[in-house]
């Protein structure tokens, strides 16, 4: 009998995730052929989730909590909690109720067919802010051009992935991960199920602007040396304009001896310059600090106490398998 492992990053979601957790159970009793496993990550929540979660592990041994010291985000809680799922199959989940598990068996179906590894769910309109909605196309933008993602394919916060894939991603231990990244570096068989998005009906969205940029930088940084690339481009278009300007100043100058020096001219081509100078060593910065991280074996996650969880799981309970 093959396991389907849910796996939940819990935060600020007391009212609604023992209502997801109910829809799991439910949806799952539709295929006898299929048992379950719930892994509910609480990421350091500010409200009573783990008091919620406790509950929820006493009434069904299948529930797995992982409580983490401190909050990392909703990529490090779901990477802990790939280090504790054992299932045939990793499904990733929200605790808002915006996921329509409904679905569950039509996002699973490429999977079942053996014609794809990873499964991902596209919402022809996300239920979220403008804000939001600007940052997910920035986000896919970016990891259009940096991972080479077809543009048709998106990502979402309902997905399925074979248990391989999910072990080839619990393999990078860097405190930096970008999930989409660590799936599309682990298969190229991604496919995309169109389904509608549910309306948020408790709580509110946390996924604020410095969550966001943290995200994107995560994005941009981890996975290619595209970006330093770029710079090096640019530094060498900005140089190839300087001498270009240059000859072109020296020709003009004697060809009209009176004309004036440009001040102004001469004040914007510096501020560029030292613009595109300031932008790069930041850009080769943010590439050293985080290398310094990682070389520090900072953790992506440390779990406080386990509930359901068998002891042979306790060595990835610093997030580190170094």
């Amino acid at each position: 009998m093959q396991v389907i492992s849910f796996i939940i990053p819990c935060y600020a979601s007391e009212g609604s995730v023992a209502l997801v957790m109910d829809e799991i159970r439910s949806v799952v009793a539709q295929r006898p052929e299929y048992e379950y496993e719930i892994v509910a990550v609480n990421d350091f929540s500010p409200d009573n989730v783990l008091s919620v979660l406790r509950q929820q592990a006493a009434f069904d041994p299948q529930v797995k909590v992982i409580d983490l010291a401190k909050n990392g985000g909703r990529h490090n809680a779901l990477i802990c909690g790939c280090h504790y799922a054992t299932g045939d199959y990793i499904v990733f989940i929200d605790d808002d109720l915006q996921c329509p598990t409904d679905q569950l068996w039509n996002l699973l179906a490429p999977l079942e067919s053996g014609n794809y590894d990873v499964s991902i769910a596209k919402y022809p309109k996300k239920k979220q802010s403008g804000f939001k909605n600007f940052g997910s196309k920035l986000n896919d933008a970016v990891a259009n051009w940096l991972l080479g993602k077809d543009k048709d394919l998106k990502f979402s916060n309902f997905s399925v992935m074979k248990r391989f894939v999910k072990d080839e991603v619990i393999r990078y231990t860097n405190p930096y991960p970008y999930l989409s990244g660590l799936m599309l570096r682990a298969t190229s068989r991604v496919t995309n199920v169109v389904m509608e998005e549910r309306e948020r009906t408790i709580g509110v969205g946390h996924y604020n602007f410095k969550k966001s940029f943290a995200l994107w930088m995560n994005s941009f940084t981890a996975f290619s040396i595209k970006p330093l690339r770029l710079s090096s481009g640019c530094g060498f278009v900005c140089a190839a304009l300087g001498v270009l300007l240059a000859l072109y100043t020296i020709i003009h100058k004697l060809l009209v001896p009176t004309v004036a020096t440009g001040y102004s001219s001469m004040m914007a081509v510096m501020l560029f310059l030292g613009g595109m100078i300031l932008f790069v060593l930041g850009l080769i910065g943010e590439y050293i600090g985080r290398i310094y991280i990682s070389l520090n074996n900072s953790p992506q996650y440390v779990v406080r106490e386990t509930l359901n969880v068998q002891r042979e799981t306790a060595v990835f309970e610093t997030g580190s398998q170094r």
